[in-house]
């Protein structure tokens, strides 16, 4: 790493750099002194700079001012390898501020990619932004990349912490980076800016820059952040103490949990108790594009209290006044929560920050310490598969699920993972392998594994408040600047005035007895998985399922202790979940085709609550009643493809009950994760000749 003199401003450079930083910040403001060493590193060829610095220190000006700088004079534009949607929309405006014409190309403006590459080509262009997936797509490469790559003015990767697979976030696509930099002059000056890496980390983007790399860190501990964490809670008591304290909360703010559904389900909790007096919303990724720049407008103009969001709503989003973060469950790394809470407090005095733990927390933490590690026999049967295939009809992520019986989910980034490597390569209609050989490397994925689990042990003493909460996540990041805050709930002995330690027990209750009342549709599969099942395409309709209800999605706090208590066969569990079944079916019945006649168990998990259930819900509805047997010694693998699955369920099918020939049957089904059972029963059912099947399943494990 480059330790030479300080680079300097020319002083008509520093004219443009100071034109636009007020464009930016207001008449007066100036460069920071390390923002204009960085920016005077840029303007020169080659440079290759790594900025590590707290979230609202300025990352962004200084690719902005040293863009102007290179563009004034006569430099190629500036490409942003940028990560999310919401922070690309924010670098177009502010772009515009500091008077560069600034695009992007990303899922959401499919219908503007001719003309933004157009553009791009044609030099009417100051910057392009671009997310690391859209590099790996061949056809952009080919269309946009190699028509403009040796007239770059710059490359900017920003939140660069993600090309290291040490980092928090490693995605495999941001080391097509490399790409670019071995196919465009080497005299293009590189800047890569993160507020969230470790020393290792640090050294590991900058050794991928170059030996030559200058790196310009600071103290990352935020003075603004008032840091909360309360004692341990049930799902269901967090939802409780988010509805009680969040118009205790300064300003606006964000509320992050861990899944869709928890977003969903929390925000009615919330409308539980305050009804529209607070203006809550959820954001996900499942939302569309326009939705999400309504909510994020809503949020950034205070119309909301605050976002309900997961993770899609992070890195990117920009709003300085920003009161409060709150955390319903832990990150599985100090990092990754560092990077959350640096949303908030960015241009006011304090910002409240609470996480709210539970005991449910460690799962996950166990979970992230090795997804990403790459199983050596899986990576061996893609590229087997991928060797083996006719170069002219090359397989795709889909095929090779099919064909090796992994699921997408892993297949998609073994392919990227492998692709990092060298191994493969995507082509326009798959992938193929090419001639350089894989190796596990498991030196280097045991040390990554080791590092994950000694951060989630920082988490662990976080969440009990060990110490002051500041100082353990910064030294997390090597902070130099390591020292007792003297205000976060560790160093002051109590949570933030106002907030309440516990949840009040009456609200939880309530919040309950809400949320149960509404249960979510089980969408009928609609297509055969193929592979080894056999059979693909269409499920023909006499064979098809009708649309089903879910009581219990996920680990829906309202059901937890209850669900448990329910397959000990507790008897007031037991008649809680009877109950809700029953509201779910008063409800449902107006969809019917036809009413049930008869309820038809499908025990896949042992235990006699289908059963019982069953049982009740004939009672009640004067229907008839049957088992559909099922071969105990099932095992399914979490690893299994669709295909698979859906072949071993068909298999352990014993013979339908005669009872079911001509009526209509209500399946009740005590947990699928995957739902390839219901479907398979669904059609052995109706092929026996039920007139129907409406699927009731009481659990859906995420």
């Amino acid at each position: 790493m480059q330790t030479e003199q300080t680079p300097h401003l020319t002083p008509d450079r520093s004219a443009v750099a100071t034109r636009v930083i007020e464009a930016l910040a207001g008449p007066g403001a100036a460069l920071r002194d390390d923002q204009r060493t960085a920016v005077a590193a840029l303007v020169t060829p080659a440079a290759r700079v790594l900025v590590v610095q707290a979230t609202g220190w300025g990352k962004s000006a200084v690719y902005w001012a040293a863009t102007a700088i290179l563009r004034a004079e006569g430099a190629g534009p500036t490409l942003i390898v940028s990560p999310l949607l919401s922070l690309m929309r924010d670098q177009v405006a502010a772009a515009e501020r500091a008077g560069l014409r600034a695009a992007t190309v990303n899922s959401s403006n499919v219908d503007d990619w001719s003309a933004v590459e157009s553009d791009l080509r044609d030099g009417a262009l100051d910057v392009l932004l671009v997310s690391p997936e859209r590099l790996a797509n061949p056809g952009f490469g080919r269309r946009v990349l190699d028509a403009v790559a040796t007239r770059l003015g710059m490359l900017v990767i920003d939140e660069a912490h993600s090309i290291s697979d040490w980092g928090h976030d490693f995605r495999p696509d941001y080391r097509r980076v490399a790409d670019i930099l071995s196919s465009t002059d080497p005299a293009m000056p590189v800047l890569a800016t993160t507020a969230t890496a470790n020393e290792r980390v640090t050294e590991d983007v900058a050794r991928q820059l170059g030996e030559a790399t200058l790196v310009l860190r600071g103290p990352l501990a935020r003075r603004s952040l008032t840091l909360n964490v309360t004692p341990s809670m049930s799902p269901l008591d967090r939802y409780a103490w988010v509805a009680q304290n969040l118009d205790r909360l300064p300003g606006s703010g964000i509320v992050y949990v861990l899944t869709v559904a928890d977003a969903d389900r929390l925000v009615a909790a919330i409308r539980t108790m305050h009804g529209d007096g607070v203006a809550v919303a959820a954001y996900t990724g499942q939302l569309d594009t326009d939705r999400r720049h309504e909510l994020e407008d809503a949020l950034r103009d205070n119309q909301l209290k605050a976002l309900v969001a997961t993770s899609a709503l992070g890195m990117g989003y920009d709003k300085p006044d920003l009161g409060f973060v709150v955390h319903v469950g832990s990150p599985p790394s100090p990092v990754s929560y560092y990077q959350q809470v640096g949303r908030a407090g960015r241009a006011i005095d304090e910002a409240i920050v609470v996480l709210l733990p539970s005991s449910a927390d460690a799962g996950i933490w166990d979970h992230f310490a090795t997804a990403t590690i790459p199983d050596p026999r899986q990576m061996d049967a893609v590229l087997s598969e991928l060797r083996s295939a006719d170069p002219d009809d090359p397989p795709s992520a889909i095929a090779l699920e099919a064909s090796t019986g992994i699921r997408r989910t892993r297949v998609d980034l073994m392919l990227k993972q492998l692709a990092v490597d060298g191994a493969v390569e995507r082509v326009e209609r798959g992938w193929r392998a090419t001639d350089r050989e894989w190796h596990y490397d498991a030196a280097h994925y045991d040390g990554i594994i080791a590092t994950r689990r000694r951060e989630a042990d920082i988490m662990r003493a976080y969440t009990r408040g060990d110490r002051c909460l500041m100082a353990l996540l910064v030294e997390s990041l090597d902070d130099p600047e390591v020292g007792d805050c003297g205000r976060c709930s560790v160093c002051r002995g109590a949570l933030s005035p106002g907030l309440s330690e516990t949840a009040d027990a009456g609200t939880a209750r309530s919040i309950a007895g809400a949320l149960r009342s509404d249960a979510l549709e089980l969408t009928p599969r609609k297509m055969w998985p193929g592979g080894v099942f056999g059979a693909k395409g269409r499920i023909p309709a006499h064979l098809a399922a009708d649309p089903g209800r879910i009581l219990v999605h996920a680990d829906a706090p309202e059901w937890a202790d209850t669900l448990v208590a329910a397959r000990r066969g507790e008897d007031d569990a037991v008649e809680e979940v009877c109950a809700a079944a029953v509201r779910t079916l008063s409800r449902w019945r107006s969809e019917w085709a036809a009413r049930p006649e008869i309820a038809v168990t499908l025990t896949l998990t042992g235990g006699d609550l289908a059963g019982r259930l069953a049982d009740h819900l004939a009672a009640v509805g004067s229907l008839g009643r049957a088992d559909q047997p099922v071969d105990g010694a099932v095992d399914i693998d979490r690893e299994a493809s669709g295909a698979e699955e859906a072949a071993q369920w068909r298999a352990a099918m014993g013979p339908a009950p005669s009872e079911v020939v001509g009526r209509a049957v209500l399946l009740v089904v005590d947990a699928s994760r995957s739902g390839w059972p219901v479907t398979v029963a669904a059609a052995h059912l109706r092929d026996a000749g039920a007139d129907r099947v409406l699927p009731l399943l009481i659990h859906r494990p995420a």
